[in-house]
């Protein structure tokens, strides 16, 4: 009889960790908790360093910085990663940016920079860890897990939102995005989820936040009735991210106080 408890199958020992746009808010919440859960984790800042993050985490944690709004900004950061570390295990898909205007006065610039930090790169970098993992383990047994990719999805995988055209469908890619990949590489070993955190408390959604009537209006619809932490990702991105979740693939996992149920 095996000796391993549930809460083993929670664990990441051995593994390396990328987490993009991990300088603050959800990035920095979730590469903390990986850390925690025993993983060697890479953080990455995209407009700034990581660097807090990585000294919040110490150990072996290394900040890298690349634009992910440059084409080839995926590529320069999974390069300098597998330098370091010589694999990523796993991904955590956070980067993103969002852009606020009617639709009729979104330009071209601000709509393709939106779609490559949300959605190409995104693609860019499971592409890399996926090859990357099916050289290392060409023949993984199906009953194991070679590598775990988790995007960050978002309520707008769902929904319309109101002068975000972009941005939402940025987010709808991302969910039908991880709904492919997850169908091609689970019989390689590979599972592929996303989160899609509801209304969380970061710098992307401060104008909300500051703005009464959208605040009152959010609010009332959550059935928590509080703007969510950072932290309250956590969970969701370590179950993902372990063997805790071997089964689990294709899913998009709303973290959002009850909104979608109401």
């Amino acid at each position: 009889m095996s000796t391993q408890t549930i809460l083993d199958l929670f664990r990441l020992n051995g593994k390396v960790a990328l987490v993009t746009g991990a300088a603050s808010g959800l990035g920095a919440a979730i590469a903390i908790a990986l850390a925690q859960a025993g993983a060697t984790v890479a953080v990455h800042g995209n407009r700034r360093a990581a660097d807090e993050t990585a000294a919040a985490i110490g150990k072996d944690a290394v900040a890298f910085q690349s634009d992910l709004s440059s084409t080839t900004g995926a590529d320069d950061l999974f390069h300098a990663v597998h330098k370091h570390y010589s694999r990523v295990d796993i991904l955590i898909n956070n980067a993103g940016t969002i852009s606020r205007a009617a639709a009729e006065e979104t330009t071209l610039d601000d709509w393709q920079r939106v779609l490559q930090v949300n959605l190409t790169s995104v693609f860019q970098l499971s592409q890399l860890v996926a090859r990357d993992i099916f050289i290392r383990k060409p023949n993984v047994c199906l009953s194991s897990s070679s590598g775990k990719i988790v995007n960050i999805a978002s309520l707008l995988s769902f929904q319309g939102g109101i002068r975000v055209p972009a941005y939402a469908s940025s987010k709808g890619g991302v969910a039908q995005l991880t709904k492919a990949l997850a169908n091609e590489w689970a019989p390689k070993g590979i599972q592929v989820n996303a989160i899609a955190p509801g209304y969380f408390a970061t710098t992307n959604t401060e104008a909300l936040q500051a703005d009464e009537t959208r605040n009152r209006q959010i609010l009332e619809r959550i059935p928590a009735a509080r703007w969510g932490q950072p932290q309250d990702l956590a969970g969701a991105a370590v179950f993902l991210s372990s063997p805790a979740s071997d089964y689990v693939t294709g899913t998009v996992l709303t973290v959002d106080g009850g909104w979608m149920a109401r």
